[in-house]
């Protein structure tokens, strides 16, 4: 399991307060969604793939031959190709799941990472791991429409996506 920070001299995780949990946590991703996480910390994306209950017709309209799927607004890409991330590599040990499909995991105790490795091409990262990133002038209708999909999708930042189109 991983977590990436833009800080590369974290020496222990400590649990913090999160909107998306009742105690404060150290949160951690799953190996096979770390590309999710290969933006700046504030980028909204959207990030999408197949699952065992996706129809053949969303797998083919959102995906086509793509295993996953990054989308980001164009107006983050020039701060994507300059960043620099450090990818923290983190012990199973007490770790639970917190959302299968987003690959996130929560640990309430503090975590002593096993290693850090600075990550400084990210659009390389995302393609490393088999997953293409997309450029859109607005994430909006990728979002609804993904949204009501079949497909296991994550929504990351998106309160920092550009302003919603009347």
């Amino acid at each position: 399991m991983f977590h990436l920070s833009d800080a590369g001299d974290i020496a222990r995780f400590v649990p913090r307060p999160s909107a998306y949990t009742a105690d404060p946590v150290v949160w951690a991703i799953a190996p096979e969604r770390i590309a999710n996480y290969f933006a700046p910390r504030d980028c909204p994306r959207v990030c999408f793939r197949a699952g065992a209950e996706s129809s053949a017709s969303d797998v083919e309209r959102f995906l086509g031959g793509d295993r996953a799927v990054v989308a980001i607004e164009a107006g983050w890409l020039e701060r994507l190709r300059r960043g620099c991330l450090y990818r923290y590599a983190m012990p199973r040990e007490g770790f639970v799941l917190q959302d299968e499909g987003a690959g996130y995991w929560v640990s309430h105790a503090p975590v002593t990472p096993l290693a850090v490795e600075r990550v400084d091409d990210l659009a390389t990262a995302i393609a490393a791991e088999g997953v293409t990133l997309r450029v859109l002038p607005s994430l909006w209708e990728l979002h609804d429409e993904v949204k009501a999909s079949s497909l296991v999708f994550s929504m990351i930042r998106m309160r920092n996506a550009v302003a919603r189109v009347a």
